[in-house]
């Protein structure tokens, strides 16, 4: 059954008109990632109508935790020059800097994450999986699940935005293309932690960051 509720997330990640949500989500029996690639093919996302446009507008944005303790460099294109100084796309680039200082993503997208990566967090999963106590076939099954879960936690886009955590950062974007009309595209960050890799007392920077992203 397609609910409203389903419709209004699909509508957040791709900017489609709602008839044309209820006919994915109907078409890819409720599915929201096939309702996805459904609207994508038919050329309804407002998103997709606008990806083959090229954007190499933009700009680099950095944020820097007090203390110094954390930075990260994003890179954010769009179309125009005009579009790089709009309030709102440079509003969303800073958010987005704040959002990949907290959340510490590896990847951009899951289209990133690497062949290695996946296949060592498959077999953790599934030897969980068969640990507690699950056939192997079940297991599998568990384990494709999960992986999905794992997508949302490592890769960029597909994380919770943390200033609302209701939506995706996908689905912010897409929110942010259907507003100002042109292609935008988030090419890569670079994220830095101060003695990362070095053996040493573990702060809780990400929970300092989310808190005061809250406060503002």
């Amino acid at each position: 059954m397609v609910t409203t509720e389903m419709i209004r997330d699909l509508r957040e990640k791709t900017g489609a008109g709602i008839m044309d949500c209820k006919k994915a989500l109907t078409e890819s029996d409720g599915d929201l990632e096939q309702a996805i690639v459904y609207l994508r093919e038919k050329g309804l996302s407002s998103a997709a109508k606008r990806s083959s446009r090229i954007a190499a507008e933009g700009v680099v944005a950095s944020y820097i935790h007090m203390g110094g303790k954390i930075g990260v460099l994003v890179e954010v294109n769009c179309e125009t020059d005009f579009v790089a100084k709009n309030v709102d796309f440079t509003a969303f680039v800073k958010d987005l800097a704040m959002h990949i200082a907290a959340s510490n993503p590896i990847y951009l997208s899951r289209e990133d994450v690497s062949d290695e990566f996946l296949a060592s967090e498959k077999d953790i999963l599934m030897a969980q999986a068969i640990n507690e106590g699950k056939p192997e076939n079940i297991a599998e099954r568990i384990v494709e699940g999960r992986i999905g879960k794992l997508y949302e936690e490592v890769c960029l886009l597909e994380q919770p935005f943390v200033k609302d955590t209701s939506m995706t950062v996908a689905a912010k974007l897409n929110e942010l293309i259907a507003t100002i009309g042109e292609n935008i595209v988030v090419r890569r960050f670079t994220r830095y932690q101060m003695g990362e890799g070095l053996e040493k007392k573990k702060d809780s920077f990400a929970e300092e960051i989310a808190s005061q992203i809250q406060q503002n």
